[in-house]
């Protein structure tokens, strides 16, 4: 199955679009994505491992399972003041 993961903020930056189309085994889970999202953005990888996920419009912890059709956004940490 085919996830689109949704880029925000940094990761965006970081991969140069948007969005990016994931393909998975079913049954995977938050986890798989983010090590398939590192495989085709390499550059994602000290990022990711800081970020958030969140699964139709709810934050969700690696062992979340993914479904086809299910919205995958990554939400990097903010700063500022």
């Amino acid at each position: 199955m085919t996830i689109r993961v949704l880029l925000f903020a940094a990761a965006r930056d970081h991969a140069g679009t948007d969005a990016v189309g994931v393909e998975l085994a079913p049954g995977a889970t938050v986890a798989h994505m983010r090590a398939a999202l590192v495989r085709q953005v390499p550059g994602l990888a000290s990022l990711l491992a800081r970020s958030a996920v969140a699964v139709n419009h709810d934050f969700a912890e690696d062992g979340r399972a993914l479904g086809p059709g299910d919205e995958v956004a990554i939400i990097p940490p903010v700063s500022g003041g």
